[in-house]
């Protein structure tokens, strides 16, 4: 890998980056706005979604860096679905006690915050192809790791249906555990 400006004699034309004009999804804002305890929003990477454990913030690109704006409200769903793990929140060790990239709590809590992310898109529709396509192939990737728990994946989707029932705000249903 060279960086292109120590190549020379070699003409290249790098087209500009066209942003594009997605309008924000009104049901989407809501949800974000009405997250109870929500965690701080900012865009101090302007490439780059994450979510913060340690600072409890989720940094999110602006709506125009995406294909379309339901990318861009399912991956801000994931990463809202990330900060549901926070201590002041549901508490999930795998967001209290972060660990290494491509370990299996790291897996876990990837595999819970996507499919945390759809069960929003959801709840206000957002399910065409492309997006769900997406979200597949990501859950895929991470499954391959956790293997080995058979069980896991029904684990996750309980994880994840407590995540998305707390950005909603709706209370828990009593089960026969409880």
């Amino acid at each position: 890998m060279f960086n292109i400006s120590d190549v020379e004699g070699i003409t290249f034309e790098i087209p500009e980056i066209e942003l594009r004009p997605n309008e924000k999804i009104q049901q989407c804002e809501s949800i974000i706005e009405q997250m109870p305890n929500r965690p701080e929003l900012k865009n101090i990477d302007g490439n780059r979604a994450f979510y913060s454990p340690s600072l409890d913030f989720v940094n999110m690109p602006a709506i125009e860096q995406f294909e379309t704006a339901e990318d861009y409200y399912a991956t801000f769903f994931h990463e809202l679905s990330h900060a549901t793990g926070h201590a002041s929140r549901l508490s999930r060790e795998e967001i209290t006690n972060p660990q290494s990239f491509g370990s299996n709590p790291y897996s876990r809590e990837e595999l819970v915050a996507e499919m945390g992310a759809s069960f929003l898109c959801s709840s206000v529709q957002i399910d065409f192809d492309n997006v769900i396509e997406n979200a597949v192939a990501y859950l895929a990737g991470w499954l391959k790791v956790l293997q080995a728990d058979s069980k896991f994946i029904f684990k996750a989707a309980a994880e994840a249906q407590k995540a998305a029932d707390y950005i909603l705000n709706r209370k828990a249903i009593p089960t026969a555990e409880t």
